[in-house]
């Protein structure tokens, strides 16, 4: 059966539709990996090998490998070369910035990268990096642009502190942002002395207000724990469980939708709690998982499924209340992990994930998630208001 055209093309698709011209005869770097593609599901090196015979001179790959086969924060990858002689460079293994080396003789990098609206996702730094060592070279950094799955219109989380700045984290922006990846890279070059040499090629058809399911393009993972746009809209919440001994659901067929840990004796009782917190835009459904591998891998975890009601739905609001309910119920068996995390060594991991050094202690002090995400808005409104320069939809 014929597929419906998506209403979405691409950034990469325009690039191949308006933006050819520009580039004949250039030296390109490619920064991409498995959801790096174009029409007809084509990986957008087959694509722009077609379109620019001979121009792609070698490629960079971000966390999880060209491939997206690697699972874990810190687990790296290699150099590796196609075979057709290609070199795919890593860049979280040994470097995570590109090495200028791994530049010589290229005009520009391309980056092609499904991000997924979370500052803590590692594709943007990678980006940033590159950006800078692209700088550096004296070449330009083209980033062909993508939807944000969480949207471009609500905002959740705190703002970035600078004393937590890492590779899950390099502006000062909320966990859940509202950005592109092109509006990113934008919102980054602008506070960059002097600036990047930055292009972005912008989508057509896509609205802030969009979720990646009214897109109408293909969902391929861009790691393998977001194998769905569900995963990936729960994702700007649920990664706070990484910096938890509570399980996001890894190791199960739903990551990031499913939450819980052994020490939660009764799943009913959970549910119950956050039924009578009246989050209003979430059903929390008593369950019980094993994850396989990952935290908890082989031991029976019960917590709860989570559910959004509608597109107003708030993850960073739902999964802060749902830790608040585990920790007042189960003091004794909730414990924060303790640091490496993203390479960072000394400081919290639930301090990097959410940005703000002192928001956790206040939970674990009395304050409720609900009184925390209301003290955020004022500062949201104030975000909301310094992105406005690079948004381009």
């Amino acid at each position: 059966m014929p597929e419906t055209p998506p209403r979405v093309l691409t950034g990469l698709s325009v690039f191949l539709k308006s933006h050819l011209d520009a580039y004949k005869g250039k030296s390109l770097g490619l920064l991409a990996n498995q959801a790096s593609i174009g029409p007809d599901r084509r990986h957008a090196l087959e694509c722009l090998d077609d379109a620019l015979p001979g121009a792609v001179k070698c490629l960079f790959a971000p966390q999880h490998g060209f491939y997206g086969v690697l699972q874990d924060n810190m687990e790296e990858s290699p150099h590796f070369s196609l075979p057709d002689g290609r070199k795919v460079w890593s860049l979280y293994g040994e470097t995570r910035k590109p090495d200028p080396s791994m530049l010589e003789g290229l005009d520009a990098v391309l980056c092609d990268l499904q991000d997924v609206g979370t500052r803590t996702y590692t594709f943007a730094q990678s980006v940033f990096l590159m950006m800078e060592a692209c700088a550096e070279a004296g070449i330009e950094a083209v980033v062909l642009d993508r939807p944000n799955p969480a949207g471009g219109v609500i905002l959740e989380g705190p703002a970035l502190s600078p004393y937590l700045v890492s590779f899950v984290g390099m502006t000062l922006v909320p966990l859940r942002h509202g950005l592109t990846l092109g509006e990113h890279a934008l919102f980054r070059n602008a506070s960059r002395k002097p600036p990047a040499r930055l292009t972005v090629i912008p989508m057509e058809g896509w609205g802030r207000e969009m979720l990646f399911h009214g897109t109408g393009l293909p969902w391929i993972a861009p790691s393998p724990n977001l194998p769905t746009p569900m995963s990936a809209w729960l994702y700007p919440g649920a990664v706070m469980l990484e910096g938890t001994n509570i399980s996001e659901g890894r190791g199960t067929t739903l990551p990031f939708q499913l939450a819980g840990a052994p020490y939660v004796d009764d799943p009913f009782r959970l549910a119950k709690r956050l039924e009578a917190m009246k989050i209003p835009d979430a059903y929390f459904r008593p369950a019980e998982f094993r994850p396989m591998f990952g935290k908890w891998a082989g031991e029976i975890c019960r917590g709860v499924e989570i559910h959004p009601k509608d597109r107003t739905f708030k993850p960073f609001r739902a999964v802060l209340s749902l830790i608040e309910a585990i920790v007042r119920l189960w003091p004794d068996g909730f414990r924060l992990k303790e640091p490496p995390y993203e390479y960072e060594t000394e400081k919290r991991p639930i301090d990097l994930i959410i940005g703000c050094p002192d928001l956790f202690d206040d939970l674990l002090a009395g304050n409720t998630a609900a009184e925390i995400c209301l003290n955020l808005e004022p500062h949201l409104i104030a975000y909301d208001r310094r992105r406005t320069d690079c948004l381009l939809y």
